[in-house]
């Protein structure tokens, strides 16, 4: 399922956030445990880890149904946080557990409380070097897939945008031709052959 510009948008704060501090590395939907080439049984939206050895793991929420859905929240690092917009947390910061720290508009609105791992860390260490393999593979083989799915997009911008104006030509001529009649396709044929 493609992801919402929105969905989109906020993971591009989150990494923006997170890369300033260089001694930090993330990976987005990192899938914990992996047996006998199974997927795993949870997905991380956003894994950071740092080189003091603190995992922090990121929701990525962007409606009030996303939020409230029965979706496992996979909060297993030392810090925990819901990624929302301004709006949503307004509508929900009463139902955010008190250790779980939220992130909105590239800083962090209300910190999390370190927590003790939820699984294992060579687990978690095992998920990030998969995640970041993936990522790196797709790097590899289409020169960036974030560009692509980006410049894919624009196309369909572009494309919707000559469609509307295709049809408010073809709306013109038509109030052209019914108030003037074909003259005016002659007289510009005229113009241009000058």
């Amino acid at each position: 399922m493609a992801k919402s510009d929105l969905t989109l948008k906020l993971e591009r704060q989150i990494h923006a956030k997170t890369q300033e501090n260089q001694s930090m590395y993330g990976c987005f939907e990192v899938t914990i445990g992996y047996e006998y080439g199974r997927a795993g049984y949870e997905r991380i939206d956003y894994l950071t880890f740092d080189t003091k050895g603190i995992w922090r793991a990121f929701e990525i929420k962007v409606s009030l149904s996303d939020f409230r859905s029965s979706a496992k929240k996979s909060f297993v690092g030392h810090y925990n946080y819901y990624v929302l917009t301004k709006e949503l947390y307004e509508k929900v910061k009463d139902e955010i557990p008190s250790h779980i720290g939220v992130f909105v508009d590239y800083r962090y609105a209300k910190r999390a409380k370190r927590q003790e791992l939820a699984v294992d860390e060579n687990v978690l260490k095992e998920a990030f070097m998969r995640a970041g393999a993936r990522d790196a593979d797709k790097l590899y083989r289409g020169n960036s897939p974030m560009q692509l799915m980006e410049a894919e997009r624009k196309m369909k911008n572009i494309k919707r945008q000559k469609d509307i104006a295709r049809q408010e030509l073809i709306e013109l001529q038509d109030k052209l031709r019914k108030r003037f009649g074909r003259k005016w396709e002659d007289e510009l044929d005229k113009e241009e052959a000058q």
